[in-house]
């Protein structure tokens, strides 16, 4: 296995509350709020041919969800459109990922952070596809993960938020340890949600269906790839999915920013091709994030 690259050690350089510092200097405190009580909210966005794919739907999200946590961040969408720009433009990055984050300080160490000050960075790295190109032709391995995505009346779940993703890291980590590449998770209702960090559909009989978003993200991929699906006269629907429909579904695919639609071959005991839907929606999507703006 290639040794990684830490994310701490890298070259280049990283927008950190107005200014642009040098990679490695980026640094946060160890009591800094949100390290402690997950009180940090982030996107993730591609950039294609040097331009970030759905900027502002990302951003406004991002402002979403830091009101979801309570906090405002303290700079306009417009400065942090901008300043999500200047990122890949100073480190050369031509197609890759963006993070935007935004957290508390360490001004208050307890449950309570009301004093705390809100911190932005934003950083971008070349990214290949997040399963690999492999994935497009074979599909990838689910298997159901044991933890389940909480009722809305549980935890902010429209929000972004860095501690939702608690227990997507334990579903993935059981998942890989077990030879699958992710885990499908079920929500508080025994129905079809999401993976760990991708929207699922499935294809039966020529449509589209795809669990309502109710209690984890819509996500901006999952409605761009929606709008593409209707475009071709495919038609989509939104509900319930018990996971019983997982034996009758033809095809399988996830939506993601990082995902993009990547195919779904097996999920625990089911098999699945990668289907003429699923390879439609690639090409289209692959040559919707590419057009010029």
């Amino acid at each position: 296995m290639a040794s990684l690259v830490p994310y701490d050690d890298r070259d280049g350089v990283i927008w950190l509350d107005g200014q642009m510092v040098d990679w490695r200097a980026a640094k946060i405190h160890v009591l800094s709020h949100a390290l402690h009580y997950a009180s940090a909210v982030f996107e993730g966005e591609r950039a294609y041919a040097g331009r970030i794919f759905k900027l502002r739907p990302h951003t406004d999200r991002l402002f979403f969800s830091a009101e979801q946590l309570g906090f405002e961040i303290p700079y306009s969408r417009d400065q942090i459109d901008d300043a999500c720009n200047a990122v890949i433009k100073a480190n050369k990055i031509v197609d890759g990922y963006v993070r935007p984050i935004a957290w508390r300080g360490p001004e208050q160490m307890g449950v309570a952070a009301q004093q705390t000050k809100i911190h932005v960075a934003i950083a971008a790295w070349e990214w290949p596809r997040y399963f690999g190109d492999e994935a497009r032709t074979k599909g990838i391995k689910l298997t159901i993960s044991d933890w389940r995505r909480p009722a809305p009346d549980t935890a902010p779940v429209k929000a972004k938020a860095a501690g939702l993703y608690m227990i997507c890291t334990l579903s993935k980590h059981k998942a890989e340890a077990k030879g699958y590449h992710d885990a499908l998770m079920l929500d508080y209702r025994g129905q079809l949600a999401e993976a760990t960090g991708a929207n699922v559909f499935i294809a039966k009989g020529g449509a589209l269906h795809t669990p309502t978003p109710d209690c984890f993200l819509d996500g901006i991929t999952r409605r761009t790839v929606m709008d593409l699906a209707r475009k071709r006269g495919v038609m989509v629907t939104e509900r319930a999915i018990m996971p019983a429909e997982l034996a009758r579904a033809d095809e399988v695919f996830l939506t993601g920013t990082a995902a993009e639609v990547t195919p779904v071959g097996e999920i625990d005991q089911y098999n699945y091709q990668v289907g003429p839907i699923t390879r439609q929606l690639m090409t289209d999507y692959d040559a919707l994030v590419r057009q010029p703006s």
